[in-house]
């Protein structure tokens, strides 16, 4: 694991593969530990340099004060930077929730370094985006007044997404993920997620690069309809929306199969 000083914030990375380079971000509370836990992605069979990198106030990251900075346009920017930082002029950009998202920003901001759009599970976004900060910064509060343990509770009535029906290792899962974050430091990465929105949807319609969207039923906070409007609107989407654990299995083959797509022709 390497860290580099990213706009203000030292950020931890690691870099594996061969092939094209592919920049990943995982979701919010996640981290590349945490989220190598879930299996979506086996990342040893995808043809690409991979980067992996914990978000600012993730996992072996920095956490800095200035919630600002915690809000999806400002992490792609992070993003970018890194990127600057490993000498990456250009590469597919992709990532699971908050990382789909963040992923989303790049390509709006630096449309010409972005060969490539891989988007998994992306989170409410638009008109349904308040709701969802509401929840953040009640669970910031909980975090700082309780610890985790509240969280926990709370997230074990609710369904699980719709492939994890009937695992119940999933929860668990879950719980340990959690109970690994300091307090104080995940009620500031949640309060930070109250200022992420994904970009207007004029911005997003003028998205030339190729794109795969991959989502699940049955989680409002990642729900089909944000994955649904993402296909409408990007020009050359390819979208795959799963609901059983044999449909998340074949997710690492279809990336594979998409990235094998991308021709690196374009640079900076």
């Amino acid at each position: 694991m390497d860290t580099t000083r990213v706009r203000g914030c030292e950020i931890g990375h690691d870099r594996s593969g061969s092939g094209i380079d592919l920049v990943w971000g995982h979701g919010l509370t996640q981290s590349r530990s945490l989220e190598d836990l879930m299996g979506l992605v086996e990342w040893a069979d995808v043809p690409a340099t991979v980067v992996r990198y914990d978000a600012r106030g993730h996992g072996d990251s920095e956490s800095t004060p200035d919630l600002d900075d915690y809000g999806w346009e400002s992490l792609a920017l992070d993003q970018l930077a890194l990127a600057d930082a490993l000498r990456i002029d250009t590469y597919v950009a992709g990532g699971a929730s908050m990382g789909s998202a963040t992923a989303l920003h790049a390509a709006v901001a630096a449309p010409d370094r972005i060969l490539g759009l891989v988007l998994v599970i992306p989170p409410t976004g638009w008109e349904a985006r308040s709701g969802q900060t509401d929840v953040y910064e009640q669970g910031a509060q909980i975090v700082e007044a309780s610890g985790v343990e509240p969280l926990i509770a709370a997230g074990a009535l609710v369904p699980p997404p719709g492939p994890f029906v009937g695992d119940p290792a999933y929860r668990m899962r879950r719980a340990d993920a959690m109970r690994s974050w300091d307090p104080q430091r995940l009620a500031r990465a949640m309060r930070g997620a109250t200022r992420a929105q994904l970009p207007d949807r004029e911005r997003i319609a003028e998205i030339a690069c190729p794109t795969l969207i991959l989502a699940w039923t049955g989680d409002p906070v990642h729900p089909v309809a944000t994955a649904d409007e993402l296909a409408r609107l990007i020009p050359h989407a390819e979208y795959h929306l799963a609901s059983s654990s044999s449909d998340i299995s074949g997710w690492t083959d279809l990336i594979g199969s998409f990235i094998t797509m991308i021709r690196p022709s374009r640079s900076v």
